[in-house]
């Protein structure tokens, strides 16, 4: 659920999950294995950050 908003995000913005990991300070392939594992909060935080969005959206 998470990777994929990330993904049409990034895909809305014509970026890459490499590049989002690399603007927001994430380790690389840090982002895709969300889809097997729940994020931290202060490594969303800092996705949500960077597509002004919130939290929330994530899990909506």
């Amino acid at each position: 659920m998470i990777l994929s908003k990330v993904e049409d995000l990034c895909k809305e913005r014509g970026i890459t999950i490499s590049r989002l990991e690399k603007e927001c300070g994430i380790g690389n392939a840090t982002i895709k294995r969300w889809d097997e594992s729940i994020p931290r909060s202060d490594t969303l935080k800092k996705v949500a950050d960077y597509f002004d969005v919130s939290i929330e959206y994530f899990f909506e």
